[in-house]
């Protein structure tokens, strides 16, 4: 919120309880939750119908704490105890199989929530997205060894073609100066 200026009232999760410990936190004034985001409630876990399930990945990649396990073409599993009941993972799937369960129905929003399921959450959220720039570096390095020994390979050749050889030398050489860069950009 405070790098990308988003609305601190967007969180149906939390309610409205957690929008004012949100703009206190923010030093922002107070605001209504955006129900246009959805409206306060029971807190759900995401249940994935697994007679229905084609094993798209599209709801392991939408979900922010990895709750969701499985592998493509697989039926796809949620781990109960990590879910948020974000319901971001509702919209991707093209088979409308994921449901969303309640799991506290007498407590709404910020109640619905304990102080360790909130800092698991949040781990979970963290954790991810650390996993995510290593693996996104990692193919930077992949693609960029595999870009190296290319220009190798046709350094090597005889060339029938020199100014066509030299346009495929500066275009490796351009794509390889970009993911040099993109790894040495510091993390977020």
């Amino acid at each position: 919120m405070v790098k990308e200026g988003a609305l601190a009232n967007r969180c149906p999760p939390g309610g409205q309880e957690g929008v004012i410990r949100l703009t206190k936190i923010l030093q922002h004034a107070p605001t209504n939750l955006d129900v246009t985001r959805g409206p306060e409630r029971p807190r759900p876990v995401a249940v994935i119908n697994p007679m229905q399930c084609i094993g798209c990945t599209l709801c392991i990649k939408a979900c922010p704490v990895d709750a969701i396990v499985g592998a493509p073409k697989q039926l796809h599993v949620v781990i109960e105890d990590r879910c948020t009941g974000c319901d971001l993972c509702v919209p991707p799937c093209p088979v409308d199989c994921i449901d969303m369960v309640v799991q506290s129905p007498d407590l709404t929003g910020w109640n619905a929530w304990s102080p360790t399921l909130a800092l698991q959450a949040k781990n979970h959220y963290q954790t991810r997205k650390v996993r995510i720039l290593r693996e996104e570096k990692d193919l930077l390095k992949r693609q960029t060894s595999k870009a190296a020994a290319k220009l190798k390979k046709l350094t090597l050749e005889k060339p029938a073609d020199s100014k066509e050889l030299d346009r495929k030398k500066a275009i490796i050489q351009a794509a390889m100066a970009r993911a040099k860069e993109k790894l040495n950009a510091p993390s977020n």
